[in-house]
């Protein structure tokens, strides 16, 4: 036998459940190739390294735990992300009564008799609960979920960004100790050549000019050594910055005998990536979730074109007598619903309406945009690595040959075959040479900083997902 619906149960399926008038959402399609240039493509599904396996070497692994769990930034991240979890928490609870104990006591003259009476009451109440007939309170709670799921997601990106930035201040410093200590030897060297000129010029067998050329040059070396120092102050104090502490002492009594060649090579990036990858990017996922919120935002604006109904309910017990409370007669219940219809409001729920649907198309065009700078990133990442590898193996090679020239233009210069000039253009060339390397296998390492960055690797396997 088919059972029929009654309007009361009707009703209360309807309260339950409500509509929604959210738009239904679609995620917008990726403004970008379907893969990357001079990259083969890949049909599977690639993922990248934690940050323990892509940054190997131990001491770079101790200075990213410190900054994790000490920088301020994402510590303030951390927080803005438990305040949008409350917020969200209540927008969740409007969907809920409110019940609470009332009492009231009041005295005033009675009607008709004019007599003084005293009125006592208490009970449960519960005040202007919203019963949610077209999803306004739900669609706020969406909106305010995925505003807590975008915080999150924003976190995750600055976790990402202090990984990468803490790799690069690392190798700052190893490059900054490197060409200390290239500058040291080349002052060195420079200070003998001022000495030995000084002999010859003593006895005649150099000019002037010769030595003066030779003090110039020693003096320009040291010029550049004071240079190098103060940056190499300047870059431990921004990575201090980013640790949250200074540099600890173990890891600094370290760096004097470590370079960047001797730095561990960092993990290979898979092939063929697909520019799906890119999903993985905190910064796109927030994107998105700021669109979800958008979204929701709407369904909001809509519901508010139609009746908002309250309820307002009281249960206990009322006595003219305070001692007549809680007695058998003395209880009893008030339901007051009410209704809203919005009729004239000089076009401000209109208003709203647009401004939310303006907001969603400000939003698509924010995670479209982060989509296409992401994409950019990592191509332009991928078109260095090659690049840089056949730069720095040219730079090795010019520098090789340039120590030589420099040990043959001494020898000429000695046995006075060549000028002195030429052995003055030796060495300055050769020290910029060696200082071109050094510079080279750092942009080399940074560059696959940059690209594991712009991956979005560094933060899968060191965050939990998000759980309101």
């Amino acid at each position: 036998m088919t059972k029929k619906i009654t309007p009361l149960a009707l009703a209360l399926v309807t309260l339950l459940t409500g509509c929604s008038m959210i738009p239904t959402y679609e995620r917008p399609a990726a403004p970008v190739p379907t893969g990357f240039p001079n990259v083969a493509a890949s049909e599977s599904h690639a993922t990248l390294p934690s940050w323990r396996t892509y940054f190997a070497e131990p001491r770079l692994q101790q200075l990213i735990e410190l900054a994790l769990n000490n920088n301020r930034d994402l510590r303030i991240a951390s927080l803005n992300v438990e305040q949008a979890r409350a917020q969200f928490q209540v927008r969740r609870a409007a969907q809920y009564p409110a019940v609470g104990l009332a009492a009231n006591a009041s005295r005033a003259p009675a009607s008709g008799t004019g007599n003084i009476t005293n009125n006592f009451s208490v009970g449960l109440a519960v005040t202007a609960w919203e019963l949610d007939f077209f999803g306004r309170v739900a669609s706020l709670k969406e909106q305010a979920l995925a505003q807590y799921l975008a915080t999150e997601e924003g976190r995750n990106a600055a976790q990402v960004s202090l990984i990468s930035s803490v790799a690069n201040g690392w190798l700052n410093l190893l490059a900054d100790e490197e060409l200390l200590e290239l500058s040291r030897r080349t002052l060195a060297t420079r200070e003998e050549s001022v000495r030995l000129t000084k002999l010859r010029l003593d006895s005649g067998a150099a000019s002037e000019l010769d030595y003066r050329q030779a003090e110039s040059l020693a003096q320009a070396a040291r010029a550049t050594l004071a240079q190098q120092q103060r940056q190499r102050a300047l870059d431990e104090n921004a990575l201090a910055l980013l640790l949250g502490q200074p540099l600890p002492e173990d890891i600094r009594a370290t760096l004097g005998r470590s370079d960047l060649n001797a730095a561990p090579a960092m993990q290979t990036v898979p092939a063929g990536l697909p520019s799906d990858l890119l999903v993985q990017r905190p910064d796109i996922r927030q994107a998105e979730q700021q669109l979800i919120a958008a979204n929701a935002n709407i369904g909001a604006a809509r519901a508010a074109f139609f009746p908002r109904i309250s309820l307002t309910a009281q249960a206990g017990t009322t006595s003219g007598e305070l001692s007549g409370l809680f007695k058998n007669g003395s209880w009893g219940f008030t339901l007051a619903p009410s209704l809203l219809l919005p009729l004239f409001d000089a076009g401000a729920n209109q208003a709203n309406l647009e401004s939310a649907q303006a907001s969603r198309g400000v939003a698509v065009a924010q995670y479209e945009k982060a989509i296409q700078t992401a994409f950019r990133e990592v191509a332009d990442a991928l078109a260095s690595q090659s690049s840089l590898t056949e730069q720095l193996e040219a730079q090795r090679k010019q520098a090789e040959a340039e120590s030589i020239r420099f040990k043959l233009a001494d020898l000429r210069y000695q046995n006075g075959v060549a000028s002195y000039l030429d052995l003055l253009d030796a060495q300055r060339s050769l020290f910029s040479t060696q200082q071109g390397v050094v510079q080279v296998r750092l942009s080399q390492l940074q560059n696959q900083v940059s690209l594991f960055k712009a991956l979005g690797g560094g933060w899968t396997n060191e965050t939990s997902s998000a759980k309101p």
